[in-house]
């Protein structure tokens, strides 16, 4: 039976206690023991939920959203037939209008700083107009929204203590976890009260979950259920190794197979925030790269298929004035294996601007390393947004200049340019011609675009049909539209 992901709302996160080892520090990670006796078996994990408690908050969220109230025999054909097509909006409640209402969501965070920084995840506060935090001794503070990133599906949001201390959760490094390492989820499934939930780390680096950009995920049996999103996935030390964001599940319950953000990434994007930044600012290649097949990699004298092989440099970007070359073979960033783009775009993701990465590469039958210096993507040219008007097909269509920036921003290959549609207007030409969001417009008649001036300037020629030649999911179009 085909499985279906379903994302998940409201955890509460709590640490957890070290079984047979005392942390001495603050970046000690408890030694792994095998339970020996049946004594081992039964210690309990509470000492450490009670410490960590505090720290785990309830997310409730509101928005008022639009709709126009229907019965479902406004969509019988035989009602339409005799009726007519707008039967329904004739008879539907504010003849047609459309209805606001409150919506309410819930979810959870995680405190993870003592003046009031909160880390959830973005699909918690996604479009809320109010966020409201309740603390575990049930106080209650309005937040604003510091930084949200749908591309990781994390938010940081902070509310005022008024110079108050509060409990926090310290990050854990995500690398240092294994697979079978115990963890525990706390939080509020489907909102029937703080939950504890054991298990242990079952895979690492899980890509094609479709949840977000940096897909390289924690994969946990503990369970997690809707209403846990936002909150923690905890290691033995008590401390946050995870964001728990979505589920496996043919039914909205678990089965045990659980996805939570690594620290790595949650790390990077709190600095951001920390920083005073609105959105994330990452590191930018400056390469196009593919996965390396088994006869690529043979064809390159490697034993192994692992690696990331570069295709394409952007001129003067920075792996280009690394010293990278089209062919090379990335095989880690600052240590960790590189073994699939995603994996790529996840290491760079949780690297800092203004520092420099160790890349270690196969060139020629042999390793070598390269610094990168990590700078973010550039905005050349500027991206010049305009809305297109006029009589010509394009009317009502919003467009800009694509560049580095703008295309890291809607996950597009950094290294394309030209002009791209990025907004329609409901009811415009642009639209019933069926152009789409996202359309790389390459030519007008006999003009070649590269700037949205071009265009424009293109677009003011009188023509008795027009030849638009457009790229679409990587092929190229052209519609031919009449006066």
């Amino acid at each position: 039976m085909k499985k279906i992901l379903v994302s998940v709302r409201f955890l509460v996160l709590l640490p957890v206690m070290a079984v047979a080892a005392a942390v001495t520090g603050p970046d000690a990670v408890a030694k792994a023991v095998v339970p020996a006796s049946q004594a081992q078996i039964q210690l309990s994990f509470a000492p450490l939920v009670k410490q960590a408690a505090p720290a785990v908050v309830n997310i409730y969220t509101r928005k008022v959203v639009e709709q126009v109230a229907r019965s479902p025999l406004f969509k019988d054909p035989f009602f339409r037939r005799f009726f007519g097509k707008r039967f329904g909006e004739r008879f539907a409640p504010g003849n047609g209008q459309p209805q606001r209402r409150q919506q309410n969501s819930l979810g959870s965070g995680v405190l993870v700083t003592a003046d009031g920084m909160i880390v959830t995840n973005h699909h918690v506060i996604a479009g809320a107009d109010e966020i409201i935090v309740a603390l575990s001794d049930r106080r209650v503070f309005e937040a604003s929204l510091v930084l949200d990133d749908e591309r990781t599906d994390l938010a940081v949001l902070k509310i005022n203590t008024e110079s108050e201390k509060l409990p926090y959760l310290e990050l854990r490094d995500s690398d240092s976890l294994e697979v079978g390492d115990l963890v525990l989820a706390i939080g509020n499934p489907f909102n029937v009260g703080q939950t504890v939930t054991s298990g242990i780390v079952s895979a690492l680096a899980r890509t094609g979950i479709g949840v977000s950009d940096f897909q390289f995920f924690i994969q946990t049996d503990a369970a997690i259920n809707p209403g846990n999103s936002g909150g923690a996935l905890i290691t033995m030390d008590g401390r946050l190794v995870g964001v728990n964001t979505a589920i496996y599940s043919k039914t909205g319950g678990s089965h045990g197979i659980g996805f939570a953000v690594p620290s790595a990434m949650v790390r990077a994007v709190l600095a951001n925030a920390k920083a005073g930044r609105r959105h994330v600012k990452r590191p930018w290649l400056g390469a196009a790269t593919q996965a390396l097949t088994a006869d690529i990699a043979a064809s390159l004298g490697m034993k192994l298929p692992l690696g990331v092989m570069v295709r394409a440099l952007h001129r003067d970007g920075p792996a280009d004035r690394a010293g990278m070359a089209v062919g090379d073979v990335i095989l880690s960033i600052d240590g960790h294996d590189v073994a699939s783009p995603k994996a790529l775009d996840f290491r760079l993701g949780t690297r800092m601007i203004g520092k420099a990465a160790r890349l270690d590469v196969w060139r020629n039958d042999d390793t070598q390393s390269l610094t990168l210096k990590l700078v973010p993507a550039p905005e050349v040219p500027p991206r010049n947004v305009s809305k297109l008007r006029g009589r010509q097909p394009l009317a009502g269509a919003t467009v800009a200049n694509l560049s580095p920036a703008l295309a890291e921003e809607l996950s597009l290959d950094t290294l394309e340019s030209g002009v791209i549609i990025v907004k329609l207007d409901p009811r415009s030409p642009a639209r019933r011609f069926r152009f789409r969001e996202g359309d790389r417009v390459l030519r007008v008649n006999e003009v070649r675009i590269g700037l949205v001036a071009d265009l424009a300037a293109a677009l003011k020629i009188p023509a008795e049909e027009w030849h638009i030649t457009m790229q679409r999911g990587g092929k190229v179009h052209t519609l031919r539209i009449g006066q």
